[in-house]
């Protein structure tokens, strides 16, 4: 089995701000290549952040190429009008890499939890440490880049696991 180098993007979408981290996967080597935030103006009209959304995350797709996306699942909170502009956040971050025709995984935020930490319900600062424990060289400006660069690692399990799976035979 060859052990090519895969880069990977995961994205933690929000509209007033959009984790992203990108690490490259070598068998379950993993290397922190670059992590950040895209933010919004919650003034602005709800298109205006869509398109600060799209272009911000663009321009990191366009300066880091990755190969793979992985994208958080959506959750559905009690505030209906909150899930739908999350809910077109992750739209726009979906929308990226498959104008760029990219495979993409999404990821239960319970799944990306339990991946990186043992439990499905870690709290956003034992994800920091776990982060930072699986990449010492990993640096984040916000716990949104830090669960971007989680979910990155989530998908480079997963994926793997898939692949495994499928030279076995199951």
């Amino acid at each position: 089995m060859n052990e090519h180098s895969i880069r990977i993007i995961g994205i933690d979408p929000g509209l007033r701000r959009t984790g992203w981290g990108v690490i490259e996967a070598r068998g379950s080597r993993l290397s922190f290549v670059a992590a950040g935030t895209v933010t919004s103006e919650a003034d602005d009209e709800l298109c205006d952040r869509l398109h600060d959304l799209h272009r911000g995350l663009r321009g990191i797709f366009d300066r880091h190429e990755p190969q793979e996306a992985a994208i958080e699942d959506v959750f559905v909170n009690k505030d209906a009008r909150a899930t739908l502009k999350l809910g077109q956040a992750r739209g726009v971050a979906l929308l990226v890499p498959a104008t760029l025709r990219l495979p993409v995984a999404e990821y239960a935020p319970n799944l990306v939890k339990k991946t990186v930490v043992g439990t499905g319900h870690a709290e956003k600062a034992q994800i920091r440490m776990m982060v930072k424990i699986l990449m010492p060289r990993a640096t984040f400006d916000t716990d949104d880049a830090a669960d971007a660069l989680a979910i990155a690692v989530t998908h480079a399990h997963h994926r793997t696991a898939r692949r495994l799976k499928a030279v076995a035979g199951l």
